[in-house]
């Protein structure tokens, strides 16, 4: 690929809500500013929309197909190569029950192929990858972007972090977390385009230096609403649900 050839970014949407999806918001602002910061021939696959079997356990990808999953009458080996051509890739996805949505766990279980063979070795203490990758990695980047209806990140990711710390090394990988992120998507009006806008300024940040200052890290994932204004908000959301129940069985008497 010549120089003046756009960079190839793939972005694996994990949301079962494909294009409607809230965090979808914040990766296409992001994206956004990647384009605005340089030339990048841009990918969506929505992984929903795939049809993926789940991995089996038998390990023939280590051993009497090595390199190469059993199963291939499914999307996985053009989900693989696309992953292998591209020099950007980008997973979007909420936080399920503080991990990822189950189709992005059921695509994970079946890339073991990218990796060797586990040969009894320790998992590692000093934050680099579990396994050694069979294919070249080191010039590719990894983003994960994120929303989620808690308060903070810190604990409630450390699953997602730790999972990929042992997969791709720690620090190997830029990760944006990001609070409240539902609730503002619905509720934040002017909140929702100062952060969307600080997405997009991240986003060339990325374009023009390949990682993002701890500074810009902080922008994008503070919380947008206070403690106390945010449990107002989520009581007033559940509250009108119940509404919504209530009125729901009282209409289903009347049928």
């Amino acid at each position: 690929m010549g120089n003046d050839a756009p960079r190839r970014l793939l972005i694996i949407n994990a949301s079962p809500h494909r294009a409607a999806s809230t965090t979808l918001l914040a990766t296409n602002a992001f994206v956004a500013g990647m384009q605005a910061g340089g030339a990048y021939a841009c990918e969506t696959v929505h992984l929903c929309a795939l049809k993926i079997t789940p991995c089996t356990g038998c390990l023939s990808c280590w051993g009497r197909t090595e390199g190469e999953c059993v199963i291939r009458d499914d999307d996985i080996p053009a989900l693989k190569q696309k992953i292998l051509d591209a020099d950007v890739i980008l997973c979007s996805f909420p936080l399920y029950y503080f991990g990822m949505p189950g189709q992005m766990k059921v695509a994970l279980d079946r890339l073991l192929s990218l990796v060797y063979a586990y040969h009894g070795q320790n998992a590692p203490t000093d934050g680099s990858p579990a396994h050694e990758f069979r294919y070249p990695m080191s010039g590719k980047r990894l983003l994960l972007i994120s929303g989620c209806a808690y308060n903070e990140t810190d604990v409630v990711y450390d699953p997602i972090s730790r999972e990929f710390d042992l997969i791709c090394g720690k620090g190997n990988y830029t990760a944006l977390f990001c609070p409240q992120f539902k609730t503002m998507a619905d509720h934040g009006g002017a909140r929702l385009a100062r952060i969307l806008a600080r997405f997009t300024a991240a986003g060339e940040e990325f374009a023009r230096t390949g990682t993002l200052t701890p500074e810009t890290v902080r922008a994008v994932t503070r919380p947008p609403f206070s403690p106390e204004t945010y449990r107002t908000i989520l009581e007033n959301v559940w509250a009108k649900e119940r509404e919504k129940s209530t009125r729901d069985r009282k209409d289903s008497t009347h049928v």
